[in-house]
């Protein structure tokens, strides 16, 4: 037997005896290699760190470490304890698989087939335990750590002091505690069926479970493990069911009466609710089942009672709540849904803030017999009817203000309130793609900022129609002075990174004396003079020249993340950032104000919205951001109002809203972060408004819930819609105007700066209300939303109608025509709406671009009320023709040296020459002064208006002398 087991052949095949080593490296290949290996790795390690590293270092530099720190020990305790969790669960439920596998296999196909592949795991046997557990420990690990703000608003939870109408839970219980319930649910079922899976596979393999084979298709083991994990599933689902009990509070359905309807309704309480109850206590007892086969070894009554509980899941859960629908509710829908619709009505109200909007009715035609010198004197003290639209004029201030090709003003300027002037104003950003040769070092070196500020009256323009500066120039000068920081490293267009500080100089600006050189001073961005840091920024921007580059040494530091909305949303990343950040000139700083909104979506009752479209208005579509586009939440606050410096990026978050319970939940979680309310300066809260945003989500929302009446809103005859933009063609929303105005019945004596819009009936175009909200923080009533309903029996032009008549007018059509001779074209600015003593004032600036200019001026205005129609070159002319009347006067001044007796600025006519002599050397003076006002030179200007002085002087000795009476006479 030994000879002939020796003369077997050789089944690894080859010659017998030594084995030649073939192909084996080397040494030193050996070595290279894995010092390859080693580097490869190290690199690997390197980029992840790098990002890392620099989030880090960014998070240092603007003083927030905290919300970096408290983030990522929340996402890593997260990610270790369910990661540790989920693997422990499978690797447990694999372990025991093993242990009660039978010990002998039976000898037939299906086992036999199954051998080799028992041989070809019995020696990884352990390995793949752990690989499996670490690779299923990992995915859900990452999982839960995507749960971190889940986890810090259930532990920091804040109760709001408001229960539900139907469990008398506390809001915060669905807010905070809700969400996180569900997630550990999940997480539960997600645990028990890869634990089955894994089980059902081992104990297949290992011969415990059986599919072809004859005989018992499971071993008692077999039944009794697979048994325990379905019962703990079947228990799981009666939490779950439960839990959906309250899940019905903020359960969206489909209601005709509302879009994202939200909570229960009368099928969810009288059909789903019981149902709900029924089938926890069915699963109950279906899980006991599965745990009895632990005794039982049968899978008999558990298979029995899941089927039973799948058939009640159909039959109570979902026949039994469509009978109620069919034949209780739809019969008598209004009777049945009223109180439902009622509770809805209640916390969509206070949900969104509109709980304390004033609506009151109002005539929408004027009344008889006013008169007309009265209405006229009104119609100036009503409002200040704001002729330069923020959303035209942008390309004048490009031409008029920009200087270099290399500035830029946003397309959208903003709007805001300097002593008691309502102010159109822009930021001359830096523009990357105007710089005259791009290339690295001018791109991130040498073109770092903006420069200046522009501002212009709102109410009243310049010659030819250009904006009235008030500021203007470069550097900038005018109403707020020279003596504040200009420059712009940080704007609304600066979104590219740029290196400053270090031996490379930056161009401050340029002028007729050439170009100003700056190096950055201030303190933001990340220092460079660390090599580490510099391979680590190297890497996250995919540039290997700041590793080498001459121009970065010491005091070299770079900026980035420079928009206001992404300061603002990286060191708050609870908060949803308002659309429109907007500059305001402020203890002698240039600074933006970004409005930040906390929000949920788990308001019980109230309706859902989607912000991106409550939001998109006809300057959404490339000109303005829109506010988290598929964010749906049903609870807003404008909780927090943040500064960013516009030159060393400073991020200051204050809380406004000091009742919100979701903005204190975050406080605590991220304590120190938002300062208190009382921190903000008076000449901060001057410029602070109330935000577009959240009156554009309020009045999509008031469309349909200005109405408190269950019964009118089941109808949907007092439904509302917001009109169409009628100066575009897009078909968009119209934007809401500020304004500064009074409105009738407003307990304020001067005019308040508004946020305002217009409303029409759903399908048409008639005026249906007129919505106002004080936003204007230093006036008592500030955050008032108040509504003036029209009456339906008698329409009243809405703003589509209004802009129909203004083109269909003949004389009007004919003089559009004749200002769009030559190739001009006609631009129609906002279509302001005014209540005036019952009737609706509208009023539209119209605008032409001629074929040789680049920029829009204004040119004409357009005025309708009570059915008059005016179309002049200026707003008071058109007022006094809609009126028939014009305006006031003031009462005459007395007379002095530096004003003419008739108390205008126009000086006395005279034959004598002295006089005439002296008159135009005042009428010079007058020009002088008038250039220098729009040039802001102020020098001049003082000299020019001493000169008028002396020129009247003359001229008034000159008169007393001619008029003086005659010796003898």
């Amino acid at each position: 037997m030994r000879t002939l087991a020796f003369q077997m052949p050789d089944r690894g095949g080859g010659p017998s005896g030594p084995r030649m080593r073939v192909g084996r490296p080397s040494r030193r290949a050996r070595t290279l290699l894995m010092t390859l290996g080693v580097l490869a790795v190290l690199a690997m390690a390197f980029i992840m760190f790098a990002g890392f590293w620099t989030d880090w270092l960014w998070f240092r530099s603007v003083k927030y470490s905290t919300v970096f720190t408290t983030t990522l020990w929340t996402k890593i305790g997260l990610f270790a304890v369910f990661g540790l969790l989920m693997a422990g669960a499978v690797g447990l439920n694999i372990w025991l698989a093993h242990r009660l596998r039978p010990p002998l296999s039976a000898m037939s196909m299906e086992q036999q087939s199954l051998d080799r592949y028992r041989m070809s795991v019995a020696p990884y046997r352990r390995w793949l335990l752990l690989g499996i557990a670490a690779l299923v420990g990992l995915i859900a690990g990452a999982s839960a750590a995507g749960q971190w703000k889940t986890w810090l608003m259930y532990v920091n939870g804040v109760a709001f002091g408001q229960k539900d109408p139907q469990f008398h839970k506390d809001v915060s219980f669905y807010t905070f505690d809700l969400p996180w319930y569900r997630f550990l649910l999940g997480f539960g079922f997600a645990a028990v069926v890869l634990s089955v899976i894994a089980a059902a596979v081992v104990h297949y393999l290992y011969g415990g479970l059986r599919v072809t084979s004859p005989g018992a298709r499971a071993t008692a083991a077999a039944t009794g493990h697979l048994s325990v994990l379905l019962g703990l599933f079947v228990s799981l689902k009666a939490v779950a069911y439960w839990l959906d009990r309250y899940g019905l509070a903020v359960k969206s359905s489909d209601f005709k009466a509302a879009d994202n309807w939200t909570g229960l309704r009368y099928v969810d309480a009288n059909a789903y609710l019981p149902a709900k109850t029924i089938l926890v206590a069915i699963a109950a007892i279906c899980a006991v089942l599965f745990f009895a086969t632990l005794w039982r070894r049968t899978w008999q009554l558990p298979v029995i009672g899941f089927g039973l509980m799948v058939l009640s899941a159909i039959l109570i859960g979902g026949l039994y709540p469509a009978i109620v629908q069919k034949f209780q509710v739809q019969p008598n829908e209004q009777a049945k849904e009223s109180p439902y619709v009622e509770k809805n009505i209640k916390a969509t109200r206070d949900a969104y803030g509109i709980g304390g909007a004033e609506v009151s009715d109002y005539a929408g035609v004027p009344a008889a017999g006013t008169d007309k010198g009265q209405l006229r004197k009104a119609a100036d003290t009503t409002a200040s009817i704001r002729l330069l639209d923020p959303n035209i004029v942008s390309p004048a201030f490009q031409q008029l203000q920009q200087v270099k090709g290399y500035y830029a003003f946003p397309s959208t300027l903003a709007v805001d309130r300097y002593s008691g002037q309502d102010t159109v104003i822009g930021l001359r950003e830096l523009n990357i793609g105007g710089i005259p040769k791009n290339n690295w070092i001018n791109d991130h070196f040498k073109y770092t900022h903006g420069y200046g500020v522009v501002a212009a009256k709102g109410t009243t323009v310049g010659d030819q129609g250009a904006p009235d500066f008030t500021q203007s120039d470069l550097p900038s000068k005018g109403m707020f002075g020279t003596d504040f920081e200009q420059r712009i490293y940080y704007g609304e267009q600066t979104k590219q990174y740029s290196i400053v500080g270090g031996p490379q100089k930056e161009l401050d600006y340029s002028d007729d004396k050439g170009e100003k050189e700056t190096s950055y001073k201030g303190d933001s961005g990340v220092n460079l003079d660390n090599p580490i840091n510099r391979a680590a920024y190297a890497l996250a921007f995919s540039e290997p020249q700041i590793m080498y580059s001459g121009a970065i040494g010491d005091g070299s530091r770079i900026l980035y993340n420079r928009t206001p909305k992404e300061r603002v949303e990286a060191v708050a990343p609870w908060l949803t950032i308002d659309g429109a950040p907007y500059p305001a000139v402020i203890d002698g700083r240039i600074k933006w104000i970004v409005d930040a909104y906390t929000t949920t979506n788990g308001y019980p009752y109230a309706s859902r919205t989607t912000l991106g479209q409550s939001t998109a208005d006809s300057l959404t579509n490339s000109q303005r951001a829109v506010v988290a586009q598929e964010n749906q939440v049903n609870y807003i606050r404008n909780s927090v109002k943040a500064t960013v410096d516009a030159y060393d990026g400073t991020v200051s978050l204050y809380q406004w809203d000091t009742q919100d319970p979701v903005l204190k939940t975050w406080m605590k979680a991220f304590p120190g972060t938002v300062k208190a309310k009382s921190e903000i300066s008076k000449a901060l809260m001057d410029h602070i408004r109330y935000p577009q945003d959240l009156f554009k989500v309020q009045r999509e929302l008031l469309t349909r819930y200005h109405v408190t009446d269950p019964q009118t809103f089941l109808s949907g005859s007092e439904a509302w819609a917001v009109p169409d933009d009628p100066t575009t063609k897009a078909g968009t929303a119209v934007p809401p105007y500020y304004l500064s105005m009074k409105m009738p019945g407003q307990k304020e004596k001067d005019q308040v700066f508004s946020l305002t819009t217009t409303f029409t009936p759903n399908e048409r175009d008639n005026l249906s209300a007129f919505m106002s909200v004080n936003a204007d923080p230093g006036t008592p009533g500030y955050g008032k939303i108040r509504i003036l309903k029209l009456p339906t029996s008698k329409p009243v032009d809405g703003p589509k109608q209004v802009q129909s008549k203004f083109q269909s007018e003949p004389k009007i059509a004919e003089s559009i025509r004749l200002l769009r001779g030559g190739d001009s074209e006609v631009e129609y600015g906002n279509l302001l709406a005014v209540p005036l003593d019952g009737g609706m004032l509208y009023v539209e600036p119209v605008y032409v671009r001629s074929s040789g200019l680049k920029y829009p001026l204004l040119r004409k205005v357009l005025v309708t009320y009570g059915g008059q129609t005016a179309f002049e070159d200026t707003l008071e002319k058109a007022l006094n023709v809609v009126f028939g009347a014009e305006a006031p006067t003031t009462p005459t001044p007395p007379t002095s040296p530096t004003t003419p007796p008739d108390g205008s600025t126009t000086p006395p006519t005279s034959q004598d020459p002295t006089v005439k002599a002296a008159l135009a050397d005042a009428q010079k003076a007058v020009e002088d002064a008038d250039k220098a006002l729009k040039a802001g030179d102020w020098a001049a200007y003082g000299k020019a208006q001493s000169d008028l002085q002396a020129a009247l002087k003359r001229a008034i000795d000159a008169e007393a002398k001619l008029t003086a009476p005659k010796p003898g006479g």
